[in-house]
Formats: structure tokens, C-alpha cells, sequence
């Protein structure tokens, strides 16, 4: 497995845990996303599953919200997932097998307050994800999107510690999950594995909600 990320040191620290292969790469730049695969198909071989797992934001209003974070926001969250998936997909389709699994967000499928790129950046991952199975399905491919609701993971620990405000929008994310917690990374994980395993092979264009039962549909 290779483990991709804008930090090699935070690439190797968890390679390492997996037994895995670190790649650097920065999902912003299309020749550093080519170099990215060219290394990790070196070592591994061919590509035939991709987990587009990358992401970023900032809690702003989106009035507070200019054309420089737009763009930062659309081009890690959006655009990098496009450029991953378009590097890897005809090798998949010339071996007519393979699964892509993106990670959208709750707040792509119902909106969340402070976040309205974000939403907007995770509805247009959903929505190319359901394209993509569809066009892809006759070559054996699947593709499929994760939507975590609030997660614990240090983005969501930065807003709890952002003041008065940041504190009772942490608390209040907690209280609104029927299952009385945030959600962790571990809670996300099986899910991307079911969808990555042989089990799920007759799965595609679905979107499965991570929340803890937030977003009930």
C-alpha cells in the first residue's frame, strides 16, 4: 500500500505503521501527482485501488471568504481528487478492474453552516463519483464516496479551540450525533475497506454516511 501526502514525514510515519510505501505528493500540482504515481507503481505496481482521502478547510462564513480561499479550498478538495483519479484510471480500465473510493463529508450532502465551499467542493466529489460509476461500470470499476459527519480529527480540534464560539459549535456537533460522540478516524476506516474489498464488488455510484446517524435519509 502506498501513503500519499503533501509531508513526507507524516507519509513515512505512517507507512511505517502499515509496512507500507511513502510517496510524497501535493494534489495541487498535476506534475508532482504524475511523479507521485510513476514512484509508487515503481515499487508496487499497478494502481488498482485509489483512496482519495485528502482535504482541507476553514470555518468562515462565507461572506468572510475570498477568491484566494476559494481556490485553495476547490483545488485540494475538488480539483485534487479530479487529478488523482484521472492518473490512475486508464490503467484500471485497460486491466478492466478497480475501485475508487473518495471521501466526501455530510456537509456535501446536507450543508453545514461556516463550511459553504467546503459543501460545495464535497457535493461536486459526490456527484462526480456517481458519473464516474457510471461511466465506468462496463470495465469492471467501481466507485463509490464515504461521507464522514463531524470527525475527530485535529481540523475539528482546531475549532474547538478557537474561542467562545468554536467551543459551543464542538460541543453542540457532539450532542446532535444520535450516538452521543464525535466520530473518529477508526469509525471511517472499514468503510473504505469494505468498499475497496472483492465483498463490495456489485457496489457503485452509492454514497455511504459515516455520522453516527446525523444525517439520517
Amino acid at each position: 500500500m502506498a501513503v500519499a501526502d503533501l509531508s513526507q514525514d507524516a507519509a513515512n510515519g505512517v507507512a511505517k505503521g502499515i509496512n507500507g510505501v511513502a510517496v510524497e505528493l501535493d494534489l495541487t500540482r498535476p506534475d508532482s501527482v504524475a511523479a507521485a504515481i510513476r514512484a509508487a507503481e515503481s515499487r508496487l505496481g499497478p494502481i488498482d485501488i485509489l483512496v482519495n482521502c485528502a482535504g482541507w478547510d476553514d470555518f468562515k462564513a462565507f461572506v468572510d471568504t475570498d477568491e484566494a480561499f476559494q481556490a485553495k479550498i476547490l483545488e485540494i478538495n475538488l480539483a485534487g481528487p479530479l487529478r488523482m483519479t484521472r492518473a490512475v484510471l486508464p490503467g484500471m480500465i485497460a486491466r478492466r478492474w478497480g475501485r475508487v473510493i473518495s471521501i466526501g463529508s455530510d456537509a456535501g450532502r446536507v450543508g453545514s453552516s461556516l463550511e459553504a465551499i467546503y459543501s460545495a467542493a464535497k457535493g461536486g466529489t459526490i456527484a462526480f463519483m456517481k458519473t464516474l460509476a457510471r461511466e465506468v461500470a462496463r470495465y469492471g470499476i467501481t466507485a463509490n464516496t464515504v461521507c464522514p459527519g463531524p470527525t475527530d480529527t485535529p481540523l475539528l480540534r482546531k475549532l474547538g479551540e478557537s474561542g467562545e464560539s468554536g467551543q459551543k459549535i464542538y460541543g453542540a456537533l457532539a450532542r446532535a450525533i444520535p450516538l452521543g460522540r464525535l466520530g473518529t478516524p477508526e469509525d471511517v476506516a472499514p468503510a473504505v475497506a469494505f468498499l475497496a474489498s472483492d465483498e463490495a464488488g456489485f457496489i457503485t455510484g452509492q454514497t455511504l454516511s459515516v455520522s453516527g446517524g446525523l444525517t439520517m435519509a
